[in-house]
């Protein structure tokens, strides 16, 4: 038995919740940033994504056994939510290392543009006021937050929209064809649900909407001001800062905070901390080229092997 199936029957009895909250969702749903090949990271490349995480979403629906299916639905998402953190970290370093510069190249410039118009950072390029207000937004979500509103919003990976379209979140476009039309839209509407084309870019699309909106301000606030006290960042705490997210309003944090404390899911916060203990760009390559999923899963054997 893994260290996730033995974490996870510590924590019966779980709770099922499903929701069907819609989340708004600017255009744009991809990586949200350059994929280059390259042997080191520079300016806005990444390493090549591993084949895994264009893989589709399992058949969550065909596991009768409700514990089962939790830990089935939790070992496929947690290390793709590893993957795309671990390519925010990538990012923020670089971030980092601009801003220990007196003086930045045109190619320096021309990423942290592309990088303000991708999260929506409206200040002089180069300024001191952009660099702090990419530090607030170029960052990544614990990953109990984003298991349990991906647990909720897509009724454990069953939903139409996550078996259709791999939307594990809601996640709502507005160009006619771009997505699943909700059967439940009303007339005049001409929102879809958006399509991705594997469960990874759902979550990296996730990540980029609570990082860039108006709406989610205060979760990226809440971020912030655990960053500047050194405390763990809380998926718990930054819940709050999902009031926009449901017309359920409180109603709905608070439930998505009952299913991060009944599913065990900070467990996983604190696992994607200690696999970040040594935090050094090598390692954030590591983990963002990883040849097998599994690799990043709690007990899964470290980061090896990787792609050198």
């Amino acid at each position: 038995m893994t260290a996730v199936h033995r974490a996870l029957m510590l924590c019966v009895p779980l709770i099922l919740f499903a929701g069907a909250g819609a989340l708004y969702v600017p255009p744009g749903t991809q990586d949200g940033g350059a994929n280059a090949d390259g042997d080191e990271v520079s300016l806005a490349s990444l390493p090549s994504l591993p084949a895994w995480a264009n893989a589709p979403l399992p058949d969550f629906s065909g596991i009768r056994d409700t514990t089962e299916r939790k830990v089935a639905f939790f070992s496929f998402l947690y290390p793709r939510i590893v993957l795309a953190n671990s390519r925010i970290l990538l990012e923020r370093e670089y971030l980092d290392s601009l801003e220990a510069k007196s003086e930045l190249s045109g190619k320096e410039l021309k990423w942290l543009l592309e990088q303000a118009d991708r999260l929506r950072v409206d200040a002089a390029n180069g300024s001191d006021a952009q660099l702090a207000l990419l530090k607030k937004r170029l960052d990544v979500i614990p990953p109990s937050l984003i298991l349990a509103q991906a647990a909720n919003e897509s009724a454990w990976g069953t939903s139409r929209f996550a078996t259709q379209g791999n939307n594990l979140f809601g996640q709502w476009c507005f160009s006619k064809g771009c997505g699943l039309v909700p059967l439940s839209r009303v007339d005049g509407a001409s929102h879809e649900v958006a399509k991705f084309s594997s469960p990874y870019y759902s979550v990296r699309s996730y990540i980029q909407n609570l990082n860039r909106h108006p709406t989610y301000q205060k979760v990226r606030e809440i971020r912030h001001q655990d960053r500047l006290a050194e405390r763990p960042l809380s998926g718990i705490d930054m819940a709050e800062g999902l009031l926009g997210y449901s017309e359920r309003g409180e109603d709905y944090i608070e439930e998505i905070r009952a299913m991060i404390r009944y599913n065990n899911l900070e467990f996983y916060d604190r696992e994607f901390r200690a696999l970040l203990e040594d935090r050094t760009p090598g390692l954030f390559r590591q983990l963002a080229s990883a040849l097998d999923a599994k690799v990043l899963l709690p007990g899964g054997g470290g980061v090896t092997p990787f792609e050198s």
